[in-house]
């Protein structure tokens, strides 16, 4: 075993790096943290492989839970270095062939020892390196579904689909981790606009195999005929706790949500949906809209974008803009915290834009009164007289 001298943290930045690009890194573990977050213990970082790109997977373990975060390797070097030498005291990295130690003393002076590495750590990069979906690719379902053969190989013209589900699966895994919810309790989740289900199942089948949550599902879909061809699926399957039933936002309530989903919901249906996961306070919600159009025809636009809206695409960009903006407001406004961002590559799905909102522990009432007078100015400016979700929150507050 040659032994490595590092002089420097810089030393140490170039080495992980080059073993990065080699495929030489098992782990890094930060720890003897010191900085404000006092919830905060230890940094577990690993390399893996999401959607066919090498990533850094940062797991960030608190007291109470666990939160992900992954990197491309350019960036997770700076977040290592942000992190490392001011907020923890000590590093562990682990490669193929030798593992290194870092530690500051007091007086900030590093010091580094050196030792073999374990026989074990090829087979753990191995690992490592397969398990690079949220999903198990020989799940049952999945075959059930014909997103894979008997073989439980990937069909062919399933690889878009097997995709947008592992993106959904790794959305939602890293919303429940910092979630509210006590993940030790059963989760009850709704998924209206279910389809053919492959959401659902996939939910599920991550919720009851992967999490070990006795978690109960229910997909809610307007045609009879795909509800019934998904409960005979989830019967033959012997999946426990899921079921279809026939109908949509407005007619399906269940006792408790803890979780609603609504992918596609044409127009105004997001907004009913998102409506009911608020006044269900579900812990989180998902919405990918679609058909922004409601708000289009109200929108007057100031007369120096005219010459950008004669084009019809930029209207509707407009319009879809800032009709998710204010969903989004409204959300914070009712206690979440709420992302909109892309969902899966417009490669796979022209419906790519998600909305999701985490129930915060707290709600601030003077960040409310804030929020509300910027969907007032909003509205304003554009002239739109009414938003479904502002309407059915102002209709709900007052029942």
């Amino acid at each position: 075993m040659s032994r490595i001298v590092l002089n420097t943290l810089e030393d140490f930045y170039l080495l992980l790096s080059r073993s990065l690009e080699d495929n030489q890194v098992v782990k890094l573990l930060l720890s003897k943290y010191r900085g404000a977050d006092k919830s905060l213990h230890r940094l577990n970082i690993r390399p893996i492989t999401l959607q066919g790109e090498s990533v850094l997977s940062f797991v960030y373990e608190h007291q109470t839970n666990h939160i992900t975060k992954n990197y491309a390797y350019d960036l997770a070097i700076e977040e290592i270095k942000q992190c490392l030498g001011e907020d923890f005291k000590s590093a562990y990295l682990t490669l193929l062939d030798v593992e290194l130690q870092l530690e500051f003393s007091k007086k900030g002076k590093l010091l580094v020892s050196q030792h073999k590495a374990k026989t074990t750590n090829k087979a753990v990069v191995a690992h490592n390196r397969e398990k690079n979906r949220f999903v198990d690719i020989n799940r049952p379902f999945l075959t059930a579904l014909k997103v894979t053969d008997k073989q439980h190989k990937l069909i062919p013209t399933m690889s878009n689909k097997w995709k947008q589900i592992n993106k959904f699966i790794e959305i939602f895994s890293q919303a429940l981790s910092v979630s509210p919810h006590d993940q030790s309790t059963p989760l009850n989740v709704v998924d209206f606009g279910s389809g053919k289900g492959y959401l659902t199942f996939a939910i599920h089948d991550y919720l009851r195999n992967t999490l070990k949550n006795d978690a109960q599902v229910t997909g809610v879909e307007l045609r009879q005929a795909l509800a019934d061809l998904c409960n005979n699926t989830a019967s033959t399957l012997e999946h426990k706790g899921l079921d279809f039933v026939c109908g949509d936002v407005k007619t399906h309530a269940p006792k408790q949500t803890d979780v609603m989903i609504a992918l596609h919901a044409c127009d105004i249906a997001t907004d009913y949906a998102i409506h009911y996961g608020i006044r269900a306070n579900a812990s989180i919600i998902m919405c990918s809209p679609c058909c922004h159009k409601q708000i289009r025809p109200q929108m007057q636009s100031p007369e120096l974008f005219q010459p950008m809206l004669q084009y019809g695409v930029h209207l509707g960009q407009q319009a879809e803009m800032v009709t998710d903006s204010v969903r989004a407001l409204l959300l914070e406004a009712h206690g979440y915290t709420t992302k909109v961002f892309e969902f899966i590559s417009l490669e796979h799905t022209n419906k790519n834009k998600m909305i999701l909102a985490v129930k915060k522990a707290k709600n601030n009432p003077k960040e409310q009164a804030k929020i509300f007078e910027q969907v007032a100015q909003i509205k304003a400016y554009y002239g739109i007289e009414d938003h479904c979700l502002e309407t059915l929150l102002k209709e709900s507050a007052t029942q």
